[in-house]
């Protein structure tokens, strides 16, 4: 009872957090794994439970989604389709204790990613309007794809510099964009993990229920919130815990 209770509530904070500011991960992956899921399948699960909050923002800015830069929607989406095939397919071939060790690493480059998010925005929105190469352009959107597909956290502000540096200078367009190559990559890494029998279908299936309670409620309330750097304060605060916790164990 206790590790269900513990499940339903990690994945409702988990889905508010992704609705406002993301970072649901930060608790999502450390749940599955506290009450006994192997570490491959508690990420695996991680990604499948996130991907109805991708669906849902995705429609929210289907009307923003567009290309800039130097390559096509089809190609980027393309590319994005191939890195989050890759992502999975790498995480399934990753022994679990190897995956373990990587953890603590990944959850810290995560929450760096996102502390210096606003930062990392800020900087490379000084170049606006200058664009890299269509082949640098393809294989950095390859590359932060591979990213998704094997983890997940810190997606979306990867995404987000990964278009900073593609010349995007549409804010709502990159968080349209954001959004749909989120749920592509997401969508082919799921349906491979269950391919392979990764994703823990019971834990699955009560966490999905309360991070789309979250990620609803979350995004209404989120037009509420006037201190956003506060909250992004939290969760940086929930990463690096969560990480030290895993570094320690």
């Amino acid at each position: 009872m206790f590790d269900m209770v513990l499940l339903v509530a990690a994945s409702f904070l988990a889905g508010v957090l992704n609705a406002v500011a993301g970072g649901g991960t930060f608790l999502s992956l450390p749940a599955l794994i506290y009450v006994g899921v192997p570490p491959v399948s508690a990420n695996a699960t991680a990604t499948f439970i996130a991907l109805p909050g991708y669906v849902s923002s995705a429609w929210a800015f289907r009307h923003d989604i567009r290309a800039e830069g130097r390559l096509g929607l089809p190609a980027i989406v393309a590319l994005s389709a191939a890195g989050g095939l890759l992502g999975a397919l790498l995480l399934i071939v990753t022994p679990g204790e190897v995956f373990m060790w990587v953890v603590p690493w990944l959850l810290l480059a995560a929450t760096v990613l996102f502390a210096a998010g606003p930062y990392l925005l800020r900087l490379l929105r000084r170049d606006e309007g200058r664009s890299i190469g269509p082949v640098s352009s393809a294989a950095v959107i390859l590359a932060v794809s591979v990213y998704g597909g094997y983890f997940n956290g810190g997606l979306g502000i990867v995404l987000l510099a990964s278009f900073g540096l593609l010349g995007y200078v549409n804010l709502h367009g990159m968080n349209g964009l954001k959004s749909l190559l989120s749920v592509v990559l997401s969508v082919i890494s799921v349906l491979t993990f269950v391919t392979a029998g990764l994703i823990a279908w019971e834990q699955a299936a009560v966490m999905v229920v309360g991070a789309m309670l979250g990620g609803y409620i979350g995004a209404r309330q989120s037009r509420r919130i006037v201190r956003t750097d506060l909250l992004r304060h939290f969760v940086t605060a929930v990463g690096a815990i969560m990480t030290v916790l895993f570094f320690v164990t």
